[in-house]
């Protein structure tokens, strides 16, 4: 079963096709950069542009997007425009690409690939999957079930919001190295031990590419790993949660 998988980021938005029962992309990753501004008009006229680049795919599509999603609805707006706030994101994911569009929150879908397929496979207890890139996506497992929307990156940390402390995009912006970025992230890692006691935390977004750079850094009570799916795990994650709303109930 190939299906299309489209993950809108607050700098880029990433489409590709995933093959959900080898657990692997079945295209090239497509990355473009997202609209600016990120309005819901332009996001959706670049997703039915992605879609039709993708002529081989059919069925649903899975949309991962950053946002608490509620009947799929939108109901943050923290990496996006504010216009997104109580959009549609589903309905509008559907006209875009002309069939059914599951509309789930971006760490969710990342986090539902790599407990499927990736680093969080056949792991029990509590797992946090977190994506660092333009914010911080989390995603929290208890013995392979989600519970979804969580924000563990606007946990509140020196004053402000976790990922205005320890995103990847501070780290650009900042231009910090990985020795004192790191130690911000450790921070956060431990901040969010004290808070739910995780068996593993899993790494992932963009800068998981990079995780060898950073890794002998990490320090935290629970297990660390990478993601399997690095920038590609919100992709897969969309596909895969496409397929079991609509092909397996």
């Amino acid at each position: 079963m190939i299906l299309l998988g489209i993950d809108v980021g607050g700098s880029s938005i990433k489409a590709g096709l995933a093959d959900i029962e080898r657990g692997e992309m079945a295209s090239e990753l497509l990355v473009v950069p997202t609209p600016q501004p990120s309005t819901p008009e332009p996001v959706m006229r670049e997703v039915g542009e992605i879609a039709r680049r993708f002529p081989g795919s059919s069925g649903p599509v899975g949309f991962a997007f950053p946002s608490v999603v509620k009947d799929g609805r939108a109901c943050t707006a923290a990496n996006v425009d504010h216009a997104w706030l109580g959009a549609p994101g589903a309905e509008l994911a559907s006209q875009a690409v002309g069939r059914p569009a599951l509309f789930l929150n971006d760490a969710d879908a990342a986090g539902l690939a790599e407990m499927r397929w990736g680093a969080g496979k056949n792991t029990s207890g509590t797992v946090i999957m977190l994506t660092f890139g333009t914010g911080i996506g989390s995603a929290i497992f208890r013995d392979g079930v989600l519970v979804p929307n969580t924000e563990f990156g606007h946990l509140e940390m020196r004053g402000g919001e976790a990922e205005h402390w320890a995103a990847a995009r501070v780290k650009t912006e900042l231009g910090l190295s990985w020795q004192e970025w790191t130690a911000r992230v450790n921070d956060y890692l431990d901040a969010m031990h004290r808070l739910f006691w995780p068996d593993v935390f899993i790494i992932g977004g963009a800068v998981s590419q990079e995780y060898e750079r950073f890794a002998p850094l990490l320090r935290s009570r629970a297990e660390i790993r990478p993601a399997h799916f690095a920038g590609q795990a919100g992709v897969m994650g969309a596909a895969l949660a496409a397929a079991e709303h609509f092909l397996r109930r």
